[in-house]
């Protein structure tokens, strides 16, 4: 651990835990989504349920759903652009099991207004899709659960997080695809929501991507249903 772990991220305050990790939650929801979601449900557990409106925790989930930072002074104003873009939100409290004292299960419908994702597609209308992610300090984050999927997505690299069907040789063809790309993998995880269901590979790399034929070779091999480039955090 070092220094700015523990004094926190330049953000709009008053908390990196509450604020800007918060905010990053909403930042990483947004790219899972892959488009401005038409409506959200913010379900705060915990610590965040019995301060979110004093530590303007609602505000900073929303402003990263928005796509601003942590540092971006349109925060404190999210929740007023939200609804002038077209983004209802709405506020519940709940209490996870087993769960981080600052925790947000984010549940959205997709756009419908035929807006592009980060891979040219069309989004499809009434798309419903949930978040689970913690804040666990210093502005540093956890996404523990995609859907009905368990996940470990700390931010701190460049991921791949890829969707498929849960059937022997995925993690293979996978991994041939980026060692072809000379792209060096330092972590990978897989978790299912059951045997021969739906499987997520969590896949961290060194480095920085940006050739585009590395997402469609991914997203041609047979049993992929969906592929999802996340930058670093300190990119956010």
């Amino acid at each position: 651990m070092n220094a700015f772990d523990i004094i926190g991220p330049i953000m709009i305050g008053p908390s990196s835990s509450h604020t800007a990790g918060a905010c990053r939650i909403g930042n990483f929801a947004r790219i899972i989504f892959e488009s401005l979601p038409s409506e959200v449900t913010l379900y705060f557990s915990g610590s965040f349920a019995k301060t979110y409106k004093g530590h303007g925790t609602d505000k900073a989930v929303v402003a990263g759903l928005l796509g601003f930072s942590a540092s971006d002074e349109r925060l404190r104003d999210s929740l007023k652009l939200a609804n002038e873009m077209g983004m209802k939100v709405t506020i519940k409290c709940e209490e996870l099991e087993l769960a981080h004292p600052n925790t947000v299960r984010i549940v959205a419908n997709k756009t419908s207004r035929g807006e592009q994702n980060c891979m040219g597609e069309l989004c499809e209308p009434n798309d419903i899709m949930e978040v689970i992610g913690s804040s666990v300090g210093g502005g540093n984050i956890l996404i523990t659960r995609v859907n009905d999927v368990p996940l470990e997505l700390d931010g701190m690299y460049d991921t791949f997080i890829i969707t498929h069907k849960d059937i022997p040789g995925m993690i293979t063809k996978i991994t041939e695809v980026l060692s072809n790309h000379s792209i060096n993998v330092n972590g990978l995880k897989l978790s299912r929501s059951e045997k021969g269901g739906e499987a997520v590979v969590v896949v961290q790399v060194d480095d920085d991507i940006d050739d585009t034929a590395i997402f469609d070779e991914l997203k041609k091999l047979q049993d992929v249903s969906k592929v999802t480039y996340l930058k670093a955090l300190k990119s956010l």
